[in-house]
């Protein structure tokens, strides 16, 4: 039987403890037989892949290269998965820079095809970074299996930071948020707004968001989810909410929720 991550309790409590032991458990797993095997696959057979047309070829490569972005839902859509790769992500035409959900072109501009360098398969380390996206991301979802909101909560813990760091202005920072369903599910939940907000435009989504954090947090912009800290009150909010939304008068709880979240 293949490792199962242990979750013993649900809400905060039950992410309080898998954020404690997620070193321990995230290696148990990575000893997986399954896991380890498709693994050692791409580590040997990566280098070998020139063009994003011998990647799409290759099941088990493509599927451990688009589980390191939680992409795996497209392995049969081989044809539009070579397309996101080949145009690279340089052009503004390129298929990814229009794509609403912005792990396609997180995607490609990891793999580098499609762009006048030869391509970033054969780069040195390049087998390892992408190995350890696919061995967390494979974690969150045998997480998910048995806890929807810990593996959303897992994902947030790793992708915002990271999101931070590398958005050039607070409303590149949101939009960014917006377009990564795992993240503005997240983002959703925590500020206590409804999944119709997708329908707004999207300079009035931005205004929603930035003024619902305000609101909830004392701060409107991404960047106070960049630290551990900030990272900690999102995920608390996050599943407080969603214990809250559970509740058969969930409707009538919005008094206790904002309690709850600011802490009083």
């Amino acid at each position: 039987m293949s490792f199962q991550p242990l979750i013993p309790f649900s809400g905060y409590a039950g992410w309080s403890f898998l954020n404690r032991t997620l070193p321990t458990q995230s290696a148990a797993f990575e000893q997986s037989p399954a896991i380890g095997r498709d693994m050692e696959y791409f580590h040997e057979n990566i280098g070998k892949i020139a063009t994003a047309e011998d990647l799409t070829k290759d099941f088990r490569l493509l599927r451990v290269a688009l589980g390191a972005f939680g992409l795996q839902d497209d392995l049969p859509n081989r044809a539009f998965i070579q397309k996101v790769l080949s145009d690279g992500v340089t052009s503004e035409d390129a298929l990814s820079n229009k794509l609403a959900d912005k792990r396609y072109r997180s995607f490609s501009d990891a793999f580098g095809f499609g762009e006048a360098l030869p391509p970033k398969t054969q780069s040195p380390g390049f087998a390892e970074r992408i190995l350890a996206k696919f061995s967390r991301q494979e974690f969150e979802r045998a997480v998910g299996d048995q806890n929807s909101e810990m593996r959303l909560a897992l994902s947030a813990a790793r992708e915002l930071p990271e999101l931070v760091a590398n958005s050039e202005s607070q409303n590149g920072a949101w939009f960014r948020v917006m377009g990564n369903p795992p993240l503005r599910s997240v983002m959703e939940t925590a500020l206590g707004l409804p999944k119709s907000i997708g329908s707004l435009d999207l300079d009035q989504q931005l205004k929603e968001f930035r003024g619902q954090a305000e609101r909830i947090f004392g701060n409107g912009e991404v960047s106070q989810f960049g630290s551990e800290e900030g990272v900690e009150k999102l995920v608390q909010a996050f599943l407080t909410r969603s214990q809250i939304n559970a509740l058969p008068n969930a409707a009538s709880s919005g008094s206790i929720a904002l309690q709850l979240l600011r802490g009083g």
